[in-house]
């Protein structure tokens, strides 16, 4: 599965309700989708949702069946800490 960054641009702050958080999840577990988590950026205009999904167009799916912007979606890799344990880890990826 590979892992999708989706930018949302939102008129005002998205409220999630127990029952709204339920039709999501019934719907991504459907369409073989995985909601990882999601950032408010500081001014709640936008969120940055990671997804674990099969391709971008089920998740181009997803937000216009679920109404939903999908301002930018892209495929991302995973950096974490654990991968730069030596120092010529640190200095390949810097110099990529």
């Amino acid at each position: 599965m590979a892992l999708f960054m989706i930018e949302r641009n939102l008129a005002e702050e998205m409220q999630l309700s127990p029952e709204l958080l339920a039709g999501i999840e019934e719907y991504n577990g459907n369409a073989n989708l995985r909601w990882l988590f999601s950032f408010l950026s500081a001014d709640r205009k936008k969120t940055y949702c990671l997804y674990e999904a099969p391709d971008a167009d089920a998740l181009v799916r997803q937000a216009a069946d679920l109404g939903f912007p999908a301002d930018v979606i892209m495929e991302v890799g995973e950096v974490n800490p654990e991968m730069f344990a030596n120092s010529a880890s640190v200095s390949g990826f810097l110099a990529s």
